[in-house]
């Protein structure tokens, strides 16, 4: 026979105690790892616990990733696969740049996982200046945070702010500067050269570049580098409002690097389907198949790296 037992107040008690003192030590290992000390490769607590109100804030302080996740060992949205990579702002490491001064880069993408590309983040401190990038390499960047001033062997110094960006063609002696502190993304490459055909630098601003047509899709375009054959790549802003998507599932030879500036959605990749948000990279290998939709309540935008204007062979 089965026989109820009626439980009194008191045989509670110890279990309430027991529960008051496991949120009491949960609520704490919060507090230590929101004051603890920054390892040198660590993302600072800061990041996640406050939110810039700068344009692209969300890149370097990426408000949606909840503080409790740091205390899960080995949690990470990263993920690398022979066609595509997804890596999210808690398990970016930052270590000086070669030849940078006062800066500490984090290298995204790179040919060691099959890019022909790299893209990086550089952090400037106060009073920091860039190195050179190799000989025959090609250089973009992008503001994302601050503020520098580009300088080229012509003597001409222009003010780059948030939303600014910069082409400088390969072994054109160049250098940038920090007053105070920047961050930048930035894409360089191996130039591919064509006969009689020579890229130019290309100083400018997102909201100076004219929507484009797209035909068949619902998303707006802006293209920052000229299209024609001298530049053989091109860097896209894409904004999506929330519940749009990509009409055409892409497959096709070009590769791609992209930061995501603003917003969430969700990415496809494979035979995968990824929860993306602001501060995520995306690398994707030539004939992966990929689609992205914008989800949440605010516009989604990325910035888009394609190799363009040269035959595959």
């Amino acid at each position: 026979m089965l026989r109820l037992h009626r439980l009194s107040p008191h045989s509670l008690l110890p279990s309430l105690h027991l529960l008051r003192l496991s949120l009491l030590v949960l609520l704490t290992g919060a507090v230590v790892a929101t004051v603890g000390n920054e390892g040198f490769c660590s993302v600072p607590a800061s990041v996640y616990a406050s939110s810039s109100r700068s344009l692209y804030g969300k890149v370097t302080n990426p408000t949606l990733s909840p503080i409790h996740l740091q205390d899960l060992p080995g949690f990470t949205r990263s993920v690398y696969k022979r066609d595509h990579a997804v890596i999210t702002p808690e398990s970016q490491v930052f270590s000086p740049l070669p030849d940078w001064v006062d800066t500490l880069g984090a290298y995204l993408i790179s040919p060691a996982m099959g890019a022909h590309f790299t893209m990086y983040l550089a952090k400037m401190q106060e009073d920091s200046t860039s190195g050179s990038p190799p000989k025959d390499v090609e250089r973009f960047l992008f503001v994302l945070e601050g503020s520098i001033l580009l300088s080229n062997n012509s003597g001409t110094i222009y003010e780059l702010p948030v939303d600014s960006y910069a082409y400088i063609p390969a072994n054109v002696e160049h250098s940038f500067k920090c007053k105070i502190s920047a961050t930048l993304v930035i894409f360089e490459r191996r130039y591919v050269s064509i006969e009689d055909q020579y890229p130019e630098q290309i100083i400018g601003s997102t909201d100076k570049q004219p929507l484009l047509e797209t035909p068949g899709e619902v998303f707006e375009l802006r293209k920052l580098l000229p299209t024609s054959a001298p530049y053989d790549f091109n860097i896209h802003i894409m904004d999506f409002q929330p519940g749009e998507y990509l009409n055409v599932k892409e497959v096709h030879y070009n590769q791609h690097g992209l930061l995501l500036l603003e917003g969430q959605g969700i990415y496809r990749l494979g035979d995968s389907w990824y929860p993306v948000q602001a501060g995520d990279t995306i690398w994707m290998a030539p004939f992966v198949p990929q689609w992205y939709a914008a989800l949440g309540k605010t516009r989604s935008r990325y910035l888009l790296y394609k190799d363009v204007n040269r035959n595959p062979l």
